[in-house]
């Protein structure tokens, strides 16, 4: 069953998250999930089974001039104890299902470079097309 995240499922989802987003304690999980829900119209939805969630989606609506209305996917996570078992796609078909019925014209993600096993489900079972690199810079770190 998929089901919005609502904040007061905020911490039962971090665990879960964490696997995917290492680098963030769940004090800075909570503080973010509250600034991009309320500034970014930032969605999460998990996907349940016997009442243990087994992955989520986080997205939000964008519109540049580059994609036009778009969704861009933040977030897709399976535990690592159940991956394989359709959840991503899953979650992918939903945020299509929910771009198509939000008039959005277009679904994009980015997927760091390392992650091979990742694209090569994106591009197979997702059927999304690789279409540009993403560069960043990290202020915080000097030169």
């Amino acid at each position: 069953m998929i089901a919005e995240i609502t904040k007061p499922q905020w911490k039962e989802a971090y665990p879960l998250m964490s696997q995917l987003r290492t680098h963030l304690s769940e004090d800075e999980y909570l503080t973010i999930m509250e600034e991009t829900v309320k500034e970014n119209q930032y969605r999460l939805f998990g996907v349940w089974e016997n009442k243990e969630l087994k992955a989520l989606v986080g997205f939000m609506p964008m519109t540049t001039l580059y994609y036009g209305r778009f969704i861009w996917v933040c977030e897709l996570v399976t535990d690592h104890r159940e991956r394989s078992r359709g959840y991503g796609i899953i979650l992918l078909d939903f945020v299509e299902q929910y771009a198509k019925d939000h008039d959005f014209q277009k679904v994009a993600l980015s997927s760091g470079l390392q992650r091979q096993d990742a694209h090569r489900f994106y591009e197979e079972k997702g059927t999304y097309d690789k279409v540009s690199y993403v560069f960043k810079k990290d202020l915080t770190q000097e030169r």
